[in-house]
């Protein structure tokens, strides 16, 4: 498989006041496409930081991160931006709709920040919202919607930029244990699809459906291991 995303001794600093925090402390692995992959650790133990960092919203203070060949480490913020528009797709535990859009204008929204005219991107936003389950519920905002409705809109969003890599932070979150399942049974499919895809969960029965799982603990990889989901779904 090609390779998607390379780290290599990744390390990142923060300043508390006069003291220095490292958050992340010598960081390496490597993802390849069609990967589907967990990361797990305890509060403090970096994995926000990290997707922070997979997710082209910050730099290492040192080490390199190779996304589709290019190295992205230490890009300006214009071009981090740019990235993250063109090959990231996000979804978040806490939906992070825009209450004022409907469902496809919603969806809509990366594609708007890239320029796409109107007449391309309103097709491709509403098939997107079809295949996650919301094809009669297009004209819908979000405080008309559920809470596992309002995620699959975020999932449609962040599909909508066709990206390289997608990324989710702890995405049934806020949803009960039903509405829960039909998410993650929704990421199946699209890891089933071949979509790349990393998650940080606390939950283990949730890391297990992935194909690997990454255990941090204090900033470092504790363990880096093959998913028992794998075996599960073949």
């Amino acid at each position: 498989m090609k390779e998607l995303v390379r780290l290599e001794n990744i390390r990142k600093t923060y300043l508390m006041g006069r003291s220095s925090v490292r958050a992340l402390d010598g960081i390496s692995f490597v993802i390849h496409e069609g990967d589907y992959v967990a990361i797990m650790g305890s509060s403090g133990s970096g994995k926000s930081t990290l997707l922070n960092l997979l997710g082209c919203l910050d730099r290492p203070t040192s080490g390199r991160y190779l996304l589709g060949g290019r190295d992205v480490s230490q890009l300006d913020d214009g071009q981090l931006s740019e990235i993250r528009g063109r090959h990231i797709g996000f979804v978040f535990q806490s939906f992070n709709l825009i209450p004022q859009l409907k469902v496809v204008a919603n969806i809509e929204v990366p594609l708007v920040y890239q320029g796409m005219p109107r007449r391309q991107r309103s097709p491709r936003s509403r098939k997107l919202a079809t295949m996650v389950g919301l094809g009669d519920r297009m004209d819908h905002r979000p405080q008309e919607l559920s809470g596992g409705e309002q995620q699959r809109v975020a999932l449609a969003r962040a599909l909508a930029n066709e990206p390289l890599l997608l990324l989710a932070d702890e995405p049934t979150g806020n949803l009960d244990s039903r509405t829960s399942q039909d998410i993650l049974n929704l990421v199946d499919e699209l890891s089933d699809r071949g979509r790349s895809i990393i998650m940080v969960t606390h939950e283990s029965d949730i890391a297990d459906r992935a194909h690997r799982i990454i255990h941090l603990m204090d900033g470092r990889i504790d363990s880096d291991e093959v998913a028992r989901g794998v075996e599960r779904r073949r």
